[in-house]
């Protein structure tokens, strides 16, 4: 008979002692290879020691609520053998109870009881094993019941984890690759990864993006409206459109709506001085139109939509689009919108949280329109609809004066031919 030393293995980068909160074994116990033999805690998790071989216990550190020492001894076993080694330090994190909770199915088949040694199938070693034949590869309990069941040798596998240790990645690696005997996927592993630098306008779009995240405090308010009517204005004019005007989209009443919303509440066609705490309100009302382009996403300026007209809105919306598209727009019809629309066409979805376009204060999506059951009083009838989600910086605007921007808007939409009437 021989002594073979189990010590606290290194259980996380960094950690340099971890308290023992529980005994599987006692002192006379017989175990099997891989049953448990106790767990210790660090700050970042409960770790699961096994045992690394057969064997009877014959000494253990110490009682629970102990401060053990990583590499210290553990667990001392009596083993069969004249040449056992003197010690067994396992050097790697088991995997454990703590991630073991987190994944039910590998939780409940964890061995936390002695069992006879498993009868494991062979399969055919790899071209440049990773493992000599003696070696006992590191893996958690967990990932060894695991290989066992599927008939893996693990000492075909090459571990990724600390010291070697063998993960359950590893595992389903080498399952995917078909070594085992065992069906493969269908589909090849892809591991390629490509490092994609951001420079340019995605630079400038993701800084202004954070910048705008991190300052604003965003409430977003989604409101459905009713577009039937104006979806039939909008054929009808499009249908008697005169020479050289441009079919007519639903931007161009909504810009209309916003301007005469915006009369009845300045405060949101603004920008924020959030350095200064100053609100700069504008008494022109210059929308950004948020239009993708090749390069990423820009927002040309429509400026004094107060002053225009549907038609001179449409052309100037097609205008600015087409040359932030194809790169010719300017620094002056890039810059300065005192609020902003943003819209993904068909591709709008039911609702959306757009990002305030700093340092306005206000920001007006547009969602799909899709054909809904609506309730009339008597019945339910098919009308069109179209979602609104807007968002607006709490810090200057209430929750009551978003929401009444927002119904002004919905009004004007919803009985289009007041866009039309002034006063």
């Amino acid at each position: 008979m021989a002594e073979r030393v189990v010590r606290l293995p290194d259980v996380g980068e960094g950690i340099a002692e971890a308290e023992l909160v529980e005994w599987h074994v006692k002192v006379g116990d017989i175990v099997r290879e891989d049953a448990v033999l106790g767990a210790v805690m660090t700050d970042k998790a409960t770790v699961e020691i096994p045992s690394p071989t057969d064997g009877r216990v014959i000494w253990l550190a110490g009682s629970v609520g102990d401060v053990l020492a990583i590499g210290s001894d553990f667990v001392r076993l009596e083993v069969d053998g004249k040449s056992a080694p003197a010690a067994e330090a396992v050097k790697s994190a088991s995997s454990t109870a703590s991630t073991l909770a987190k994944k039910p199915d590998v939780a409940a088949s964890a061995p936390r009881i002695a069992r006879e040694p498993p009868n494991m199938l062979k399969s055919q070693p790899s071209a440049a094993p990773p493992h000599h034949a003696g070696d006992r590869p590191l893996a958690a309990p967990a990932v060894r019941l695991r290989a066992r069941e599927a008939g893996v040798d693990l000492r075909q596998i090459r571990g990724t984890g600390p010291a070697g240790r063998i993960t359950h990645d590893d595992l389903d690696a080498h399952l995917a690759r078909g070594r085992t005997g065992t069906t493969a996927t269908p589909y090849p592993t892809q591991t390629a990864v490509t490092d994609i630098k951001i420079v340019g306008l995605r630079r400038k779009i993701a800084e202004k993006m954070s910048v705008a995240s991190s300052r604003i405090p965003h409430i977003t308010y989604v409101e459905e409206v009713d577009v039937t009517a104006l979806e039939d204005l909008r054929a009808k004019l499009n249908s008697q459109k005169q020479p050289g005007r441009l079919k007519l989209t639903m931007l161009p009443f909504l810009m209309r709506a916003m301007v005469r919303a915006i009369a009845e509440q300045q405060h949101l066609n603004a920008h924020f001085d959030d350095e200064a705490g100053i609100v700069h309100q504008h008494a022109g009302v210059h929308i950004g139109i948020a239009t993708q382009t090749p390069a990423g996403l820009v927002v040309p300026v429509v400026r004094h939509a107060e002053a225009r007209d549907l038609w001179s809105c449409a052309a100037e919306v097609a205008r600015l689009a087409e040359a932030a598209r194809n790169g010719s727009a300017t620094r002056d019809e890039l810059t300065g919108s005192t609020i902003t629309i943003t819209s993904l066409g068909a591709l709008g979805g039911l609702a959306t949280t757009p990002i305030i376009n700093h340092p306005e204060v206000a920001i007006i999506g547009v969602n799909r329109i899709a054909i809904r059951p609506h309730w009339d009083g008597a019945a339910f009838v098919p009308r069109q609809m179209m979602n609104l989600s807007s968002s607006f910086d709490h810090r200057v605007i209430d929750g009551f004066d978003a929401a009444q921007f927002v119904q002004r808007i919905k009004t004007q939409l919803e009985t289009p031919a007041m866009i039309f009437i002034d006063g």
